[in-house]
């Protein structure tokens, strides 16, 4: 999937991701999904991303990866 990360707190290590597609669903995720282990992420960096089951029903992003510009 293909987002943008529109909320990210470096202290708390959580964040959220919103889904390019139609009605743009908005994901939260935790620091440990950012796939290249950098525990951290720039608010308005465009991702892609799987989702999983998380916590209390919800689904979260996981594996986020920015996208290179081609």
């Amino acid at each position: 999937m293909n987002g943008t990360v529109v909320e990210f707190d470096d202290a708390a290590g959580i964040g959220r991701v919103r889904d390019d597609g139609p009605g743009g669903v908005t994901r939260f995720f935790h620091c440990t999904a950012i796939a290249d282990g950098t525990r951290t992420i720039a608010v308005g960096a465009d991702v892609t991303y799987d989702v999983r089951p998380g916590h209390l029903g919800q689904w979260e992003a996981a594996a986020i990866t920015p996208r290179r510009p081609a």
